[in-house]
């Protein structure tokens, strides 16, 4: 039975369009310019996420070039929010929201611009879920409380489902069945962000944590500027990565709607993420002062067994 927002989120995405429709292959490594703006792409992902780096690299050729992309897409618009001066911000993003309505052609300097609308137009990506991830980052700029979990999966989901949507088009996909899971599965990557970014966020003017989850455990904004981990602490971060733990098994039921040679980059996006949790949990939920991630080693290790997950549901 599926939640309320689950219903929700589902009507935001909307109808797709033909899973059966193909990639339109113009091929762009015989294009001298499209080739250095899809290098960039994957330097900026190498730069930024070693997780998606790494889990993109698990996807064919075309795919993986296009992945990057996406993320490349995904990293600078999210910079522009962050790290923009206020006077040019709104500026910027208009200009992304210009190139991802066709209105607009990239600047000739702006090579992640040329890389995505190609990577957009091949794989024939919605350009309202370009549209909803802009408006979800921006979101950033005029809310920084949620009030419940019910609020805060809106967030997620202008933030990361639809990254997750996108991802979709780009490693292929079924049947329409594939939807929901992209956008649970994004929903659980987004909440993985949140928990082991909790520190840094307060410290940034930020809590994207529950306010009535936090007042049921009563833990106060004081207590997260104190950064101290107590019974408290311990147990309300129980029960988040419970739940987020949850979103990850019920979004794995999905891998079999998508494509063969890319359900095992997904699988591996969810299980480097995965890994995270199990890091907040030995670092006995310190979140303040200690930032949990997996070594690359580690997320190498993780891979056979993903593999075999995929394969034969292991």
């Amino acid at each position: 039975m599926q939640a309320h927002w689950e219903h929700r989120l589902i009507a935001l995405a909307g109808n797709t369009v033909n899973p059966s429709t193909r990639p339109i292959f113009s091929y762009w490594a015989g294009d001298a310019s499209l080739a250095k703006a899809y290098a960039l792409c994957g330097k900026v992902a190498a730069h930024h996420s070693k997780s998606f780096y790494m889990a993109s690299g698990l996807l064919p050729e075309e795919k993986r070039s296009a992945a990057r992309a996406l993320y490349a897409f995904c990293r600078i618009v999210d910079d522009i929010v962050d790290e923009g001066s206020v006077v040019g911000r709104d500026a910027e993003l208009d200009y992304w929201r210009s190139i991802v309505q066709g209105v607009q052609h990239p600047r000739a300097d702006d090579l992640v611009a040329q890389a995505w609308v190609d990577a957009r137009a091949r794989y024939h990506i919605p350009a309202r879920y370009a549209q909803q991830l802009i408006d979800g980052v921006a979101r950033d700029l005029r809310q920084n409380r949620y009030q419940s979990f019910d609020d805060l999966v809106t967030y997620c989901y202008g933030v990361a489902s639809t990254v997750g949507l996108m991802s979709m088009y780009i490693v292929g996909f079924k049947s329409q069945e594939a939807l929901p899971y992209a956008i649970k599965l994004g929903v659980a990557l987004q909440m993985t962000n949140i928990l082991r970014d909790v520190g840094e966020d307060f410290r940034n003017g930020r809590i994207y944590l529950p306010q009535d989850e936090l007042s049921a455990y009563n833990i106060s904004e004081a207590d997260l500027a104190k950064g101290e981990v107590t019974p408290r602490w311990r147990d309300f971060m129980r029960f988040q990565i419970f739940r987020v733990r949850e979103l990850y098994a019920e979004a794995q039921k999905g891998i079999k709607f998508l494509e063969r040679d890319g359900q095992l980059a997904i699988s591996a996006s969810s299980g480097f993420y995965q890994g995270i949790l199990d890091s907040i949990e030995a670092n006995d939920y310190d979140v303040f002062s200690r930032r949990a991630s997996l070594s690359a080693w580690e997320k190498v290790r993780r891979v056979p067994g993903l593999w075999l997950s995929t394969q034969f549901g292991v």
